[in-house]
C-alpha cells in the first residue's frame, strides 16, 4: 500500500509560529524524507466559510498568504502537491455520505468540537457546516486514501473520529476506504503553544500570534510584552518555567548552539531554567534571548517569503497544477466509493436488473 499523506490549514489569516512548529516543520520533514508516496497538503477555503460564510473575500485573500507561508517554510512543489479545497468537488460529495454514518451526539463529544464551540461563543448558534467540520475533515482525508496525517495535538480527537468512520464504511460496504495514522511532533513542547497572552492556545482569532510573516521589529515587540510568570515580580524572586510562556517558546525552538552566540554564561536551557527557578535572572534577559532565538529561526523563512512575493503568478501556476493533481486523486477514490455502495449506476447494467 501506498504512503501517503494528508494535511492542511484554514486560510483565514497568515500562518504563525503555532503553526510551524506543531505542523509545518513536521510537514517539510516527512515530505524531504523520501518515506512517502504522495504528499497532500490542502488549504480548506471551504471549511474555512463555515464559521466565515459572511466574509468570503477574507478567505480569498488569505489563500495566498498561506500558499507563501508553505513555500516559504520549504514546502517543495516538486515532491507536495498543494491545493485548495473547495476546488476539489468529489470532497463535497463523500462528506454527505458519510453524514449519514456519524450522530449528532458523537460529533458533540468531540473536544476540539466543543472548544471550538467555546472559543468562536456560537452556543446555540452553531452554524450546520461548521458543527460537521469532524466528517468534511474525514472526508479530506480518505479522498486521497492518506495513510498518515501530520497534525497538532488538538487536532487528535478529529483523527480518531476519522478511523470510526472508515470503519464503519469498511463494515457495511467492504474494504475500501484507509484507515490512517496521526503524527505529532516529536518535541513535546511544540503540541500546543500559548498566546505570547499566556493564553491556552496561540490562535489568529484571539490576536495572540507570532506570524511567520512578521518583520522582525514586530516579533521583538511581541517577545518584550510576552506574559511570564506573575509571581516573578523582581529579579531576585525565585520564577516559575512551568507554564511560563517564555520558557515554553525556548522549550519548542532552543538549540544548545544558541547560547555560545546569544547568551555564553549558559550552556543549555536546563542552565537558563535553573538559575530563573532560583532567583536572580530578570525576565528582560530571558526574552532578549528568546528573541535573538525566534529572529534566527524565522530570517530564513522571512526570506524566502520575500522572494516568493516577487514571484505570484508562478504561485498562482503551483495552485492550479497541485489543484488538478488533487482533483484526479479524489475522483479515484470516488469511483471506489460509488462502485462499494452500488451507487454507479450508469457505469453498468445493474439498474436493469429487476429483483423480485
Amino acid at each position: 500500500m501506498s504512503k501517503i499523506i494528508l494535511t492542511g490549514d484554514r486560510p483565514t489569516g497568515r500562518l504563525h509560529v503555532g503553526h510551524y512548529v506543531g505542523s509545518l516543520k513536521e510537514r517539510v520533514a516527512l515530505q524531504n524524507s523520501g518515506n512517502y508516496d504522495k504528499v497532500f497538503i490542502m488549504i480548506a477555503d471551504a471549511q474555512a466559510l463555515t464559521d466565515n460564510a459572511e466574509h468570503p473575500e477574507k478567505v480569498r485573500q488569505n489563500i495566498m498568504q498561506v500558499a507563501l507561508d508553505y513555500l516559504s517554510c520549504g514546502i517543495d512543489p516538486n515532491k507536495s502537491c498543494i491545493f485548495i479545497q473547495s476546488m476539489v468537488r468529489e470532497l463535497a460529495e463523500l462528506a454527505f455520505y458519510y453524514m449519514n454514518l456519524v450522530t449528532v451526539a458523537r460529533v458533540q463529544r468531540n473536544p476540539t468540537v466543543k472548544n471550538e464551540i467555546k472559543q468562536k461563543n456560537f452556543e446555540a448558534s452553531i452554524p450546520l457546516g461548521f458543527f460537521s467540520y469532524p466528517v468534511s475533515q474525514a472526508a479530506d482525508i480518505t479522498a486521497f486514501r492518506a495513510t498518515t496525517v501530520p497534525v497538532g495535538e488538538d487536532q487528535e480527537p478529529m483523527i480518531e473520529q476519522c478511523r470510526e468512520i472508515v470503519r464503519k464504511f469498511n463494515e457495511i460496504y467492504g474494504e475500501t476506504l484507509v484507515e490512517p495514522e496521526i503524527v505529532l511532533p516529536s518535541n513535546k513542547a511544540c503540541l500546543r503553544l500559548p498566546g505570547i497572552d499566556g493564553k491556552a492556545k496561540m490562535s489568529k482569532s484571539l490576536g495572540n500570534c507570532i506570524y511567520l510573516s512578521d518583520e522582525p521589529d514586530v516579533i521583538k515587540k511581541k517577545i518584550m510584552s510576552m506574559f511570564t510568570d506573575p509571581t516573578h515580580i523582581k529579579k531576585d524572586d525565585p520564577g516559575h518555567t512551568e507554564g511560563n510562556p517564555v520558557f515554553i517558546y525556548l522549550d519548542a525552538f532552543c538549540k544548545d548552539e544558541y547560547f555560545a552566540e546569544f547568551l555564553p554564561e549558559y550552556n543549555c536551557l536546563e542552565e537558563l531554567k535553573e538559575h530563573y527557578r532560583r532567583g536572580g535572572l530578570g525576565d528582560m534577559t530571558v526574552k532578549k534571548f528568546l528573541n535573538n532565538v525566534i529572529q534566527t529561526e524565522l530570517r530564513p523563512i522571512l526570506e524566502k517569503r520575500k522572494m516568493w512575493e516577487q514571484k505570484l503568478p508562478d504561485v498562482y501556476d503551483i495552485l492550479q497544477t497541485g489543484t488538478k493533481v488533487a482533483q484526479d486523486a479524489a475522483a479515484d477514490t470516488m469511483r471506489d466509493v460509488r462502485r462499494a455502495m452500488k451507487i454507479d449506476y450508469f457505469d453498468n447494467d445493474n439498474l436493469l436488473k429487476l429483483n423480485a
